[in-house]
């Protein structure tokens, strides 16, 4: 067999392996692209909230990986590596960017035309995000989450089941997206109430043991956790230090109740997640993000966790059980 003979045949045989690889590329190409992007690091199987996201698109149709392809990039609490992994989504020119909390500024200042939408966004004319609720114009839209007045609320929750409330210290993330607006309207509320707040900044994984240790020392008569990434992930460790230190709880989600926090006042996150999925449907199938309002929530659930109660030996009132949503036993 001659040189020339052996090379047309090895041409031959790679081009019936790449034609099926091409082929492929190019059905992939043709579907929409969704770009997620996120703090905290991806885990497997998917945490709740990005799991109903994908059970969202399911109901609508979507199916990853058949009919539609979602390039995830996780900053892995490198807060720093936002930019880059936002600009490598805009590189790969996806149709819609998906911005968790966290992660909101640095899509915001990649792109002014790729449509971006952002679960639970907090308090985003305030934060100047958008123009306005109903319109907001740019490129940014989403389901509501938290505002200002919900931190405020959770505080006079946290009153009510403890009447004696004097101090409160405050685990939050002011470089989160909203933070510094719920940090204002819990001051405010603390102001009414008579409550003075021990503010505990945590924001990466190593800023939690100064910050437990500043609680074990000063012995605040409360907890209240502003919803956050960094909270979230690090739930199983707020829980179990709140209950070593019989302290009460407030958290912002009722899976934090779930796992053994006192109480929690929110809106219902997991509805949230899944209303992005119709948001990016609608960006998908010809709307402009700056067209499609900002859905605020309409009803806030609270969660009390009656055996971490009796666990605190604390009494809820029975006026504020009458109110909970749920009460675990």
């Amino acid at each position: 067999m001659s040189l020339g003979t052996a090379l047309l045949i090895l041409m031959l045989v790679f081009g019936l392996v790449a034609a099926p690889s091409m082929a492929h590329a190019q059905r992939i190409s043709g579907v929409p692209r969704i770009g997620y992007l996120v703090l905290p690091p991806l885990v497997d199987p998917p945490s709740a909230e990005r799991k109903a996201f994908l059970d969202g698109l399911r109901e609508l149709g979507y199916v990853a990986g058949q009919n539609i392809v979602i390039e995830y990039r996780s900053a892995a609490w490198n807060r720093e590596l936002l930019p880059d992994l936002a600009a490598e989504l805009v590189e790969l020119k996806v149709d819609v960017i998906v911005a968790i909390p966290g992660a909101v500024e640095a899509a915001r200042d990649a792109t002014k035309t790729i449509p971006i939408v952002v679960a639970a966004i907090t308090d985003p004319v305030e934060g100047r995000l958008v123009a306005s609720l109903s319109r907001p114009g740019g490129n940014i839209t989403g389901p509501g989450g938290a505002s200002s007045e919900l931190s405020g609320k959770q505080l006079e929750l946290l009153k009510e089941a403890i009447p004696k409330l004097s101090r409160v210290a405050v685990l939050w993330n002011p470089a989160n997206e909203g933070a510094p607006l719920q940090w204002k309207g819990t001051q405010a509320a603390a102001r009414l109430l008579g409550v003075t707040l021990q503010p505990l900044e945590v924001k990466d994984p190593n800023d939690f043991p100064r910050a437990l240790s500043v609680m074990t020392r000063s012995r605040p008569d409360a907890l209240l956790t502003f919803i956050s990434p960094l909270t979230t992930a690090y739930r199983p460790i707020i829980v179990e230090f709140a209950t070593k230190q019989r302290l009460p709880t407030m958290f912002g989600v009722k899976a934090d109740v779930e796992a053994g926090g006192l109480m929690s006042y929110s809106a219902n996150l997991l509805e949230v997640f899944r209303r992005v999925a119709y948001y990016v449907d609608r960006i998908l199938k010809g709307a402009k993000a700056g067209d499609l309002p900002i859905e605020q929530p309409t009803r806030f659930e609270l969660v009390i966790n009656r055996k971490t109660a009796k666990a605190l030996g604390l009494t809820i009132p029975q006026t504020l059980l009458l109110q909970a949503d749920r009460v675990i036993e």
